[in-house]
C-alpha cells in the first residue's frame, strides 16, 4: 500500500499536467486501485488514534484525481437515467448489506456487513460501520466515518469533506443515535454512545456546553456517552441581544453499550431509559 500511496501522491503533485507524470491509462489504474481499497473497506480516509483524527491524505487525493481522470457517462437503472462520472456500488447481497429501493451508495464508499440503507445516500470515501442504519433521506457525505451500531435517523445530514485533502471529515463513534434532521458538518465529531436529539446542529464553530456546570467543553465535538439537544445562548451585539446556537449536554450516560438506545431491531427507541430521560427534560 505504501507504493500505491507514493504513486498517488506523485500524480497529485503533477495534477496540472497528469500526462507528463504517467500515461493516462496507467494513472487511471493506479487511482482505481486506491478507490477499490476504499470500496472494500481495506483502507479508510481517516481514523481516530489516541484521541486525534488522522487523515490519510493520499486517499483523498485519489478521490480528487478520479474526478479529473473520468469522463461523464450515461447510466440507466430501470426507468431512471443518470449522467455522472462514477458508478454506484453493487453486489450488496454478498456484502450482507440491505438496501431498500431508493437507497444508493457510490463506488469508493464502504458499507460493512449488517448495514441497512433506507432511501438514502452514501458518497465516495465514506465508511459506514457494521449494523448501522442510514434512515430515510439521510445523507452520508464524502469521506465521513460512521461507526458500528449507529442510527442516523430520518433526514440527518452528515457533511462531506474532500478539499483540502488534509481536512478532517465528520466522525461518528460506535453506538450513537443521531436524531432526525440533525446537521453534522465540517469535521465535527460525535463520541461513542452519545445520543443527539432532533435538529442538533454541530460544526467546529458550535460550542458544546454542559448543562450542569454551564462550562463550554469544546466546539464541534460531543464527548462520549452524552445526551445532547439543540439550544441557544445569549450574546450581545451592537445591534442587540441574540441567541446563538449551541449543543447542550443534558446528561452523561454510564458508558456501557447496554445504556445506548435501542435501534432498529424492532423495539421502539422511546422505550429506552436514555430516550425517556431526553423526552422528560425537553418537554
Amino acid at each position: 500500500m505504501s507504493d500505491l500511496a507514493e504513486q498517488v501522491t506523485r500524480l497529485w503533485d503533477g495534477r496540472d499536467d497528469l500526462d507528463a507524470v504517467m500515461p493516462r491509462a496507467e494513472a487511471r489504474t493506479v487511482v482505481h486501485e486506491a478507490i477499490d481499497l476504499l470500496d472494500r473497506g481495506e483502507a479508510r480516509v481517516a481514523e481516530v488514534v489516541d484521541g486525534q483524527v488522522v487523515v490519510h491524505e493520499w486517499l483523498k487525493q485519489a478521490i480528487l484525481l478520479l474526478f479529473r481522470l473520468e469522463d461523464l457517462g450515461v447510466m440507466e437503472v430501470g426507468p431512471f437515467e443518470y449522467h455522472d462520472k462514477l458508478p454506484l456500488k453493487h453486489d450488496y447481497a454478498s456484502a450482507r448489506v440491505r438496501v431498500v429501493p431508493g437507497g444508493s451508495a457510490r463506488w469508493g464508499s464502504y458499507l460493512a456487513p449488517g448495514v441497512i440503507l433506507m432511501p438514502s445516500y452514501v458518497n465516495i470515501g465514506a465508511r459506514v460501520g457494521a449494523e448501522t442504519m442510514v434512515d430515510t433521506w439521510a445523507t452520508v457525505g464524502s469521506c465521513a466515518q460512521i461507526g458500528e451500531r449507529v442510527h442516523l435517523s430520518g433526514g440527518v445530514g452528515i457533511g462531506g469533506v474532500l478539499e483540502p485533502p488534509q481536512a478532517a471529515p465528520v466522525i461518528v463513534g460506535d453506538d450513537t443515535t443521531v436524531g432526525s434532521r440533525c446537521m453534522i458538518t465540517q469535521g465535527a465529531r460525535i463520541g461513542e454512545g452519545s445520543v443527539l436529539g432532533e435538529g442538533v446542529i454541530l460544526n467546529p464553530a458550535i460550542p458544546v456546553i454542559d448543562a450542569e456546570t454551564g462550562d463550554e467543553v469544546g466546539r464541534g465535538i460531543v464527548p462520549p456517552w452524552c445526551i445532547v439537544v439543540q439550544a441557544t445562548r445569549k450574546r450581545d451585539f451592537p445591534g442587540g441581544e441574540f441567541g446563538l446556537p449551541c449543543a447542550l449536554i443534558l446528561r452523561r450516560l454510564d458508558g456501557t453499550r447496554a445504556s445506548s438506545p435501542t435501534r432498529w431491531s424492532g423495539a421502539s427507541p422511546s422505550a429506552h431509559p436514555a430516550s425517556r430521560s431526553l423526552a422528560s427534560r425537553t418537554t
